[in-house]
């Protein structure tokens, strides 16, 4: 379809675009997995080459964050583990459901993800020194959401960074861009792990994967420095309308609607 040397510049400026979206609202596959597809590729290998691809977004990413992270070890002890579990029965998946199934499925998880973010909340930030208890139902239920959300994410790539949003703005009591940071060592973490999984099931078309990281890295370092200086509640808004875009456009191509 296009000379090579046109398809490198195309995924490096996608990958650039999508690393942003990614750190800063874990929507990277609002921009990069429909271009995957556009360029030719079936869902299933848009979808590996994506994921490997924003292995390269943590790297970018979680040097940035590292000012978000400091002294939020006791939280990602559980979020961590739970995400990388997750992600290897996910990734294992990928390979047993068809095809076809996995294109029909994917709209409606991120349609409830969009519908998550838009949902307004009032979150009470902790004071240093305050000690807030969470009941224990809601605990094991975000437990079991993280878990999920994992497992989805190493299913497939796009909108996972939003569901974990969801889960964590309703459990968290840190600020948004805190949160976002966990996010993004989280599911870069769980897409290591997909990836190396995918590349014992199928060849990885490597000569997509790696201009489209390289866009993924440069993106990812600049993702959190946005955050910083972008209100919480727009990029909430932003995020939930470009799910409900995806999920829509997925709807489509999915149903033939």
């Amino acid at each position: 379809m296009f000379a090579y040397g046109t398809l490198i510049i195309i995924l490096i400026v996608v990958g650039i675009v999508a690393g942003i979206v990614s750190t800063a609202a874990g929507l990277a596959s609002l921009v990069s997995y429909p271009v995957l597809l556009a360029l030719g590729l079936p869902p299933v290998t848009a979808n590996v080459t994506n994921t490997v691809g924003l292995v390269f977004t943590s790297f970018g990413a979680v040097p940035a964050s590292r000012r978000e992270l400091r002294g939020h070890g006791r939280e990602l002890k559980v979020l961590l583990p739970l995400t990388l579990i997750g992600s290897i029965v996910g990734a294992i998946l990928l390979f047993v459901i068809p095809a076809a199934t996995f294109a029909k499925v994917v709209p409606f998880f991120i349609l409830v993800a969009a519908v998550l973010v838009l949902i307004p909340r009032h979150i009470h930030v902790k004071q240093p020194g305050e000690v807030v208890v969470t009941p224990k139902w809601v605990t094991a239920l975000a437990w079991l959401g993280i878990f999920l959300v994992g497992t989805y994410t190493g299913y497939f790539g796009a909108a996972g960074g939003v569901l974990m949003l969801s889960i964590l703005s309703f459990i968290s009591d840190t600020p948004f861009a805190v949160y976002n940071a966990q996010k993004n060592l989280a599911l870069g973490l769980a897409n290591i792990v997909s990836a190396v999984v995918y590349g014992l099931q199928t060849p990885i078309k490597w000569h997509y994967v790696i201009p489209l990281g390289i866009g993924f890295l440069i993106g990812g370092s600049l993702g959190p420095h946005i955050v910083r200086h972008v209100p919480a509640q727009l990029l909430k808004i932003v995020i939930g309308i470009g799910a409900l875009g995806l999920a829509a456009s997925l709807f489509k191509s999915a149903y033939g609607l």
